[in-house]
């Protein structure tokens, strides 16, 4: 729930100092990247639910080689799909825009803000995916801190980089790239 939550504010908080600084067209470029988001998370969870899934009942059945096989494989996994999908998002990354609704008024936003999150893809699939697999291992508190510090960071960096350096919605975006590296 918390991983839930937390992958919300993201978005929240962005399209909050996003929505003061440049506006509505800045929402719009937001929106229109959510999909990308909303996608990757699902990949995410896929992976880290079904690893840490099986993860857990190698466990219980006392196989642990087994498990941390599991384990190993789930996290190669989550490294693998996010790079991939960097790659597609960065080399589409127009088409897959204007497939989501970017027009002519938010695309140069729109091509900003997610040209700049798209790096953060990998990061983001594996601190969320791989925070399935270390609840599962026994250390939820772990798990939680990981994923809500970047965050919280995120929360402190959009205002400073859209704010205080003048870098408007590229700002906003590097903040989350920021947050989600430090949670991976």
């Amino acid at each position: 729930v918390i991983s839930g939550l937390v992958s919300a504010l993201y978005n929240i908080v962005d399209q909050i100092f996003i929505g003061r600084s440049v506006g509505l067209l800045g929402n719009g470029a937001t929106n229109v990247a959510f999909p990308i988001v909303t996608f990757s998370l699902a990949l995410a969870l896929l992976l880290g639910v079904g690893s840490a899934s099986n993860f857990s009942l190698e466990s219980g059945r006392g196989d642990k080689e087994k498990a941390m096989h599991i384990a190993g494989n789930g996290l190669a996994a989550l490294v693998i799909s996010g790079i991939t999908l960097c790659i597609l998002v960065v080399t589409f990354l127009q088409p897959f825009l204007h497939l989501f609704g970017a027009t002519e008024d938010n695309l140069s936003y729109a091509l900003s803000y997610t040209g700049i999150t798209a790096i953060g893809i990998p990061f983001f699939i594996f601190g969320t995916g791989g925070s399935h697999l270390i609840r599962a291992d026994g250390s939820p508190k772990y798990s939680m801190v990981s994923i809500a510090s970047g965050a919280v960071l995120n929360c402190f960096l959009d205002p400073l980089f859209i704010f205080g350096f003048d870098m408007g919605i590229r700002g906003a975006a590097l903040a989350t790239i920021v947050g989600q590296i430090l949670s991976a």
